[in-house]
Parts: structure tokens; C-alpha cells; sequence
């Protein structure tokens, strides 16, 4: 018999082997990044002291987005969570990518992220 493994715990194994690698502290905290079939979530997060600094996603009120499951959205969330992390004095942070693949929502997210002023 063939084991097989599914999708979701790919993912999983990808994001376990990312986190061996990166962290995030007070001073460069860790820009985690989620990606459903519908929305897309960023967190900015202080692993030392286990806090989330700032956060911002597809479902906030505030960014009247139509559908979050597309890259327009994950430009408008990453240009709001910079903008959040700026506001609280952030500008440097670690990138996540959750395990999934740097490409399509999450680059993007990235980019306009890194437009908006905040650098990793």
C-alpha cells in the first residue's frame, strides 16, 4: 500500500521546516502569513514574549473588499498591515510565508508590504 499525504499536511511540513529557520523578536519581529481558498491573514508576531503586535486580513470591515480570496486583496491587506506596523513603530520584520509557496497572494502581500515601507 501507497501512503499518501494530502495537501494540507504538505503544508504543514513545509511551514515546521520554515519555523526551524526563522523567528521573531522584539526587535525583527515575524510577519506570518495564511492563505485559505477565501481570505488571506497576516500577522506580525513577537515570538520571545508571544504576542501579536499587529494583525490585519481579507475579512476586515474597513478595507470593503468584494472577495478575499484574490491578489487584490492580498495587495490591500499588505499594504494595511504594514501601515499598522509602521503606526506602532515597526519597520523591520522577518518574512513567514507559512509554507506555502512565495508566489501569487503571498507574493504579493509581500510586495505591497514592502512598498508601504516595511522592509525585510
Amino acid at each position: 500500500m501507497i501512503k499518501t499525504v494530502n495537501r494540507k499536511e504538505q503544508t504543514r511540513k513545509r511551514h515546521r521546516r520554515v519555523r526551524l529557520k526563522i523567528s521573531g523578536d522584539s526587535q525583527f519581529p515575524r510577519l506570518a502569513v495564511y492563505r485559505s481558498t477565501k481570505h488571506i491573514y497576516a500577522q506580525i508576531i513577537d515570538d520571545t514574549k508571544g504576542v501579536t503586535l499587529a494583525s490585519s486580513s481579507s475579512k476586515v470591515k474597513e478595507l470593503n473588499l468584494a472577495h478575499g480570496g484574490n491578489i487584490e486583496a492580498a495587495k490591500v491587506v499588505g499594504a494595511d498591515i504594514a501601515k499598522k506596523a509602521l503606526d506602532k513603530g515597526i519597520e523591520c520584520v522577518v518574512f513567514d510565508r507559512g509554507g506555502f509557496l512565495f508566489h501569487g497572494r503571498v507574493a504579493a502581500l509581500a510586495e505591497a508590504a514592502r512598498e508601504a515601507g516595511l522592509q525585510f
